[in-house]
């Protein structure tokens, strides 16, 4: 039996606006038909789901999650981190590495990949570490981790502190045709601190997060990139500073790309209401002046694509204040929705240019066959309702954490359904 989903809305990259009927059998998207086509006799024996008002995407892909397992399963787990994302309309995630023990091993990577097949709802593709154990002291097995199906190297959570061993690691990639992503983060400028450098720690009496911590491993990072050829991804961007390093890069024909946050669009340190840990993360909130940077950014290409960091704490970790609490905020399940509303809805953005950054674009950047509604395509289809506002609800969060700084917002946007390989998995 098949999915018949039926009087769709569908949007382009260029906003280009259309009714579809769409055909999904087994795992594969068969018919996209004009919703003025007659397929009442075809549906017979197929599920229907009447899409009438509502929008029609390609699943989500997001390149940047953490879904804690193993180590860490009461923060989350696969199963939970899967289902919290098939609620946000995401269809593929790429899950990071810093778990314990860390994804460094074939067999890390295989438990993953096991994990996801048994317990997952939606597709999950495991980055593994650029070194060891992320302690920036030897390079992992890299054309053993790309033969176990790794999608690119990564010490997220911790920058590569030393140049020699990144540039190593840059090379090594580059002959292999893989990518390095990276955090980019000084450690000897963040000892201490849990905010930005900015109205918030200044006005708390806390040490602030400087933009040059990011800043400069960025602008190292492109050098090394320059230098070995090899397709430099930048983690979670949210300075000024990055922003125009990333820009010239590209100006000169290095092969880099980014991505940004939606809380990084959406929020600066002056939105922070008091000391609730719910607001810290890493990159921290920064100024103003780098969130229009980054928006910026994203609108001239500069920024090639959204993710989530996804990044789930426990709530018992999170009540131990601004200086103690891990850093990390939740952002599978409210990431379309922060953004058509305060994006989309205001005229900022258009649907199409919002849903491409989410959909195509990261599907092109990692050379992914995902991402399209074609004949031909994998099954992975998102509904949302434009249209009914709701508010942000802390008892109905998927995810086994709760720390978000967006409980009580009301936005429009949501998903409604989501279809994984053919299945649905959020109704």
């Amino acid at each position: 039996m098949g999915i018949w989903i039926l009087n769709g809305l569908t949007v382009d990259v260029n906003n280009e606006t259309a009714k579809k009927h769409i055909l999904v059998e087994n795992d594969v998207i068969t018919q996209v038909l004009d919703a003025s086509a007659v397929v009442a006799p075809q549906t017979a024996g197929h599920e229907v789901i009447d899409a009438a008002g509502k929008l029609v995407t390609p699943g989500f892909i997001d390149m940047h999650v953490h879904l804690r397992e193993p180590g860490f399963e009461h923060k989350e787990n696969i199963a939970t981190g899967t289902r919290s994302a098939a609620r946000g309309g995401f269809t593929t995630i790429a899950c990071m590495p810093n778990t314990r023990p860390v994804i460094d091993t074939v067999d890390t990577v295989n438990y993953i990949f096991d994990k996801a097949a048994t317990e997952g709802v939606i597709r999950v593709l495991p980055y593994g570490t650029i070194t060891k154990n992320q302690l920036g002291r030897e390079l992992t097995d890299f054309a053993a981790l790309k033969e176990a199906g790794v999608i690119g190297y990564t010490d997220d959570g911790v920058g590569v502190q030393s140049a020699q061993m990144m540039k190593d690691a840059m090379a090594l990639a580059a002959s292999m045709d893989m990518p390095i992503i990276a955090h980019c983060e000084d450690d000897t400028l963040v000892v201490g601190a849990a905010v930005t450098e900015g109205s918030f720690s200044k006005k708390h009496g806390l040490k602030g997060i400087p933009n040059e911590s990011e800043a400069i491993h960025v602008g190292r990072d492109v050098l090394l990139a320059e230098a070995t050829g090899v397709h430099y991804h930048v983690c979670h961007v949210s300075t000024e500073q990055s922003v125009r390093l990333i820009r010239q890069a590209k100006k000169f024909g290095v092969n880099v790309t980014a991505e940004v946050c939606p809380h990084h669009l959406v929020l600066s340190d002056e939105d922070i209401p008091g000391l609730d840990a719910n607001w810290k993360m890493n990159p921290p909130l920064r100024t103003p002046r780098d969130v229009e940077a980054v928006i910026e950014a994203l609108e001239d290409g500069t920024i090639d694509i959204i993710v989530t960091d996804h990044a789930p704490h426990a709530e018992e970790e999170k009540a131990k204040g601004m200086m103690m609490a891990p850093f990390g905020i939740l952002g599978f399940e409210t990431a379309f929705p922060l953004l058509y509303t305060k994006f989309v809805e205001t005229g900022k953005w258009t649907l199409g240019f919002l849903v491409d950054r989410m959909t195509k674009k990261p599907a092109d950047v990692f050379g992914l066959p995902y991402g399209t509604l074609s004949v031909g395509s994998k099954a992975d289809i998102t509904i949302v309702d434009l249209d009914t506002p709701r508010d942000v609800k802390k008892e109905e969060i998927v995810s086994r954490s709760k720390n978000t700084p967006f409980i009580g917002w009301e936005l429009k946007g949501w998903p409604v359904v989501t279809i994984a390989s053919g299945k649905v998995v959020w109704s």
